[in-house]
């Protein structure tokens, strides 16, 4: 996967292997207050301040809303972004790109394909092999393993 693939993927995204769907009211049963406000309603955490920012423990990192696995820890990598950054998903068709032109910019953000959990962004400036910076926010991610 490298850029031009998100582009495509952004006007089409795959089909997830399942859907979850919830109420407003049973998200925020299942979450904190700060996953919530990131996942259900498109926040972001502060930067550096996210628990997985600086863990490069082996894992795989899932979905905090339905617990899909979305990034394994081989992809983890030091951004020095104030995020967790990874070079690519598990699977292409866990995460779904959005155009997304808020804050006065163009960016492509990044959903749970599954649930629709906000998860981040994802850029163009990451290191090889894909070029690709998820740069993801840790109240949307659960450490497995």
């Amino acid at each position: 996967m490298n850029w031009n693939d998100v582009l495509q993927l952004s006007q089409a995204n795959l089909e997830p292997d399942r859907k979850v769907t919830k109420t407003k009211e049973e998200w925020k049963a299942q979450l904190t207050s700060e996953q919530f406000h990131v996942t259900r309603e498109h926040g972001t955490e502060r930067a550096f301040t996210g628990e997985f920012c600086e863990l490069f423990a082996p894992g795989v990192y899932g979905c905090i809303c339905c617990g899909t696995h979305l990034f394994d820890s081989t992809t983890k990598f030091n951004s020095s972004s104030g995020w967790p950054s990874f070079t690519s998903p598990i699977k292409d068709n866990v995460i779904s790109y959005h155009k997304d032109t808020s804050w006065g910019m163009t960016r492509i953000e990044v959903l749970c394909n599954v649930c629709d959990a906000h998860l981040g962004h994802v850029f163009p400036d990451g290191p090889p092999p894909s070029g690709l910076r998820f740069c993801i926010n840790s109240a949307s991610l659960d450490k497995i393993g």
